[in-house]
């Protein structure tokens, strides 16, 4: 396999009070409109996945988030699988001190703060479109049970970033 050129995107799923911010994206986007996701973007140039995402919330939600772990890696095509269509991104579970605060962007219409059983009400496992933050909410309520305190405690303290 050739050495290509790819985007590179983050997504924050963001938990306060046993609740996850679900948004629903603007009929204007050029993929996925009017489906469910978490806060996502891409990596601009020079910047590190921790930086992106905390700017992603920023830019989405008018407010800071506090990075709590990695939930996984992605990889995938936003439309037809070619080259330029070729996302590989990182997700991150995050927390926010105040979930009324949130201002919404023009990316999405609405949000809903939900708990997993509500979440996965309007999730289809069956819609690759939303069967991929289903599987990322189930994912984050697993590590949270199983990941140590102190671990958590080192990642609030020194980031992800080896840089």
């Amino acid at each position: 396999m050739s050495i290509g050129r790819f985007l590179a995107g983050v997504g924050a799923l963001i938990k306060v009070d046993q609740k996850y911010l679900l948004l629903q994206r603007s009929d204007k986007k050029d993929f996925a409109a009017g489906m469910w996701e978490c806060v996502t973007g891409r990596v601009d140039q020079g910047e590190a996945f921790d930086q992106a995402v905390l700017r992603e919330v920023r830019e989405e939600l008018g407010v800071e988030a506090q990075i709590e772990f990695i939930i996984g890696t992605t990889h995938f095509y936003r439309g037809k699988p070619d080259p330029e269509n070729e996302l590989l991104g990182v997700v991150y579970a995050c927390s926010i001190s105040d979930g009324e605060g949130i201002r919404l962007s023009g990316e999405h219409t609405q949000c809903r703060w939900l708990n997993v059983d509500e979440a996965m009400g309007i999730l289809s496992d069956s819609d690759p479109t939303t069967r991929w933050i289903r599987r990322l909410i189930q994912r984050a309520e697993r590590m949270r049970e199983m990941l140590p305190q102190p671990l958590l405690d080192y990642y609030r303290q020194v980031g992800f970033s080896l840089d």
